[in-house]
């Protein structure tokens, strides 16, 4: 991760993005609220902790839940899908 907390894997996505078993067993679905808007994330990173810490810092009250994926890839044998 080379200093990052985590890491967004699928940035304003569908929610059931986060039922495909191929992402990382560390990863996190993340709930939040922007201008009267539900949106989610999906993210990496090796402690909810880190999760919670970056969307408080700028969401606050407007991060709603932070849920584990269907991943089941070890993160060390995890390869982003290539687009196109």
């Amino acid at each position: 991760m080379k200093g990052e907390k985590i890491i967004i894997l699928d940035q304003d996505c569908d929610k059931k993005n986060a039922e495909d078993k191929s992402l990382p067993n560390s990863a996190y679905l993340v709930e939040y609220v922007t201008e009267n808007e539900t949106k989610y994330d999906i993210v990496m990173a090796f402690k909810t902790s880190d999760v919670f810490d970056v969307y408080w810092d700028k969401y606050k009250s407007g991060l709603n839940t932070i849920t584990q994926t269907a991943g089941t890839v070890n993160p060390k044998m995890w390869k982003p899908k290539k687009n196109g």
